[in-house]
């Protein structure tokens, strides 16, 4: 058994070793620094996106505009603006991040300390009470002056015991906490730079859709009426494009196997997109009756995305093919398009993208990035064109070799699939 005399001393040792109920801080004066840091970078945060909320109220006002040549200049002004604040909100939120993992990494340290400064402690008060423990039980026992002091020290030297262990115990757990809060936001930081850089690949997307509308200036020598020419020839070549389409589409044999589909339902495919708002929807909506897509009804879906937003695989896949339309001088489609075939028997078709990522026969993960939303091809503004077919009945083909037809579209390989093989994206996202 331990010998208990002289406890009191010991116990005082332990005390002031492990300094029970301290304050563990980096000092008052480097938290109050880093806490008005933080503060700052937040009240700037706040700025910021109230800033990019004007930029969105200025865009959904340009664009119920007729569409200009200026207009479009105005509408890719706003859209830089606005990335260039996104940018910036993810500055001053990795820039917390970074004061908060500092914070952490000092209070973990000061945990450590202090874990290890109490374990010392207990042991030294330990040992000597085994070194007590060599004495006969009569010599201890004659140390105190009466029988009640012998049972008292037991006891109060019991309970010291078992504070210290719990205090010990409970500075474990606390190390163990702060080290997976710091894990966790060093994750989060991550993250954030990886938004950054997607924020800064959207703005290089944006500096090069401006070089390419500087080129319409050189071609329109600034002038609406030449710009307004563009896009009725554009509209025009549409109209073929469409109708050498139809016809082979409608050519096509195929027969929907219901059994090589997955079962319809929300969730089967994820948003390509971050933030949805459909502008078109899938099939005969009134706009497709009103003689857009030459009759034929909207093979797909359209979202709402400014130049430069992040598109991403509605799925895990593999690249069945990219292509641009728009390096075929009077072809107006697709522009520039990522197809990917999905292991459930569905495909995915991304168009009038400003910006492709990715390559044939690469493999992406379910929301990889694949590019960047554009206004290329047949396009009335940036959106997003998106189609999902049965994947037996899609593939990717010289449009010229298909229809035999000499159309401005007869050199650019697509995705070509019969009427049957499109299916409405709403049903599975």
């Amino acid at each position: 058994m331990f010998s208990f005399r002289n406890s009191n001393l010991a116990a005082l040792t332990i005390v002031a070793a492990i300094g029970l109920g301290a304050p563990l801080i980096i000092s008052a004066q480097t938290a109050d620094e880093i806490r008005a840091q933080i503060s700052s970078h937040n009240g700037q945060i706040e700025a910021l996106n109230r800033e990019i909320a004007e930029y969105e109220k200025q865009l959904k006002q340009l664009g119920s505009k007729r569409q200009t040549l200026q207009g479009t200049l105005n509408q890719m002004d706003i859209e830089r603006k606005q990335i260039n604040a996104r940018i910036d909100v993810l500055k001053n939120s990795i820039g917390t991040l970074e004061l908060e993992i500092r914070q952490l990494g000092g209070s973990i340290v000061d945990k450590e300390e202090s874990i290890t400064e109490s374990s010392r402690g207990l042991s030294q008060a330990i040992v000597r009470l085994r070194e007590l423990d060599d004495s006969s039980l009569v010599e201890q026992v004659l140390g105190y002056h009466t029988v009640s002091d012998v049972w008292t020290d037991i006891e109060t030297n019991s309970t010291f015991q078992d504070a210290v262990v719990g205090h010990i115990r409970d500075l474990t757990t606390i190390k163990q906490e702060l080290t997976d809060t710091k894990t966790a936001t060093e994750k989060k930081q991550r993250e954030l730079k990886g938004q950054q850089q997607d924020l800064a690949s959207q703005q290089t997307s944006l500096d090069i859709n401006r070089r390419e509308q500087q080129t319409l200036i050189t071609q329109t020598k600034s002038e609406e009426s030449s710009y307004q020419k563009l896009l009725s020839d554009k509209r025009a070549a549409k109209i073929v494009f469409e109708q050498a389409m139809n016809e082979l589409e409608s050519k096509l044999q195929y027969t929907l196997d219901p059994s090589r589909l997955p079962s319809a339902g929300k969730g089967v495919l994820r948003w390509p997109l971050d933030n949805i708002t459909v502008t078109q929807k899938f099939g005969n909506t009134d706009f497709a009756k009103s003689g857009a897509y030459n009759g034929s009804g909207h093979n797909g879906v359209d979202f709402r995305a400014s130049v430069g937003t992040p598109v991403k695989a509605a799925l895990a896949g593999t690249v069945a093919g990219t292509g641009n339309t728009d390096a075929i001088r009077g072809c107006y489609s697709y522009g520039k398009w990522v197809l990917i075939r999905h292991g459930n028997g569905l495909s995915t078709l991304y168009a009038h993208l400003s910006q492709v990522n990715v390559a044939e026969g690469q493999s992406i993960g379910t929301s990889g990035v694949i590019g960047y939303s554009g206004n290329t091809g047949y396009s009335t503004g940036p959106h997003l064109h998106f189609t999902v077919y049965a994947s037996n009945g899609v593939r990717v083909m010289r449009l010229g070799d298909s229809t035999g037809k000499a159309t401005p579209c007869a050199n650019a390989s697509i995705p070509v699939a019969p009427f049957g093989a499109y299916l409405d994206p709403l049903v599975y996202l």
